[in-house]
């Protein structure tokens, strides 16, 4: 089964990819690279033995997604991870986040529901939303 993970190459992302790896998925990676390595695909080759399929996209540009569906139209599952998070600078530049965050988002979810039915997981971390105050 092929799983997409966008943000593949960031910490997060990175080991969920070793993690579907070592559970017999074959994964494609979306990642432009803006907060992460393509140097981490030697990482998980290391860990893994096998090298996912990699295309470095930005996406925010949405021709660009439409065109890695219709190549990849095989995809079961897609895990987004590929969002900015630092707090200051979503302070500063609040409309990159907005577009970086929201029309990601949005341009990956009218791909999906165009095509065969899949599954989605949207994730985030708690640099985005805050610490609990409780457990």
């Amino acid at each position: 089964m092929k799983i997409l993970v966008t943000g593949g190459l960031g910490f997060i992302g990175s080991h969920t990819v070793v993690e579907l790896q070592n559970s017999g998925y074959e994964v494609v990676i979306i990642d432009d690279c803006s907060n992460s390595s393509e140097k981490v695909l030697e990482g998980i080759f290391a860990i893994t033995a096998k090298t996912p399929v990699f295309e470095k996209i930005d996406l925010r540009e949405k021709e660009k997604i439409r065109d890695f569906f219709k190549r990849h139209a095989d995809i079961k599952g897609t895990i987004h991870f590929a969002a900015s998070k630092a707090v200051g600078e979503s302070v500063e530049k609040p409309l990159l986040y907005y577009e970086n965050n929201l029309n990601t988002l949005i341009y990956l979810l009218q791909e999906i529901t165009t095509g065969k039915k899949q599954s989605f997981i949207f994730s985030s971390s708690c640099t985005v939303y805050g610490q609990a105050d409780q457990m």
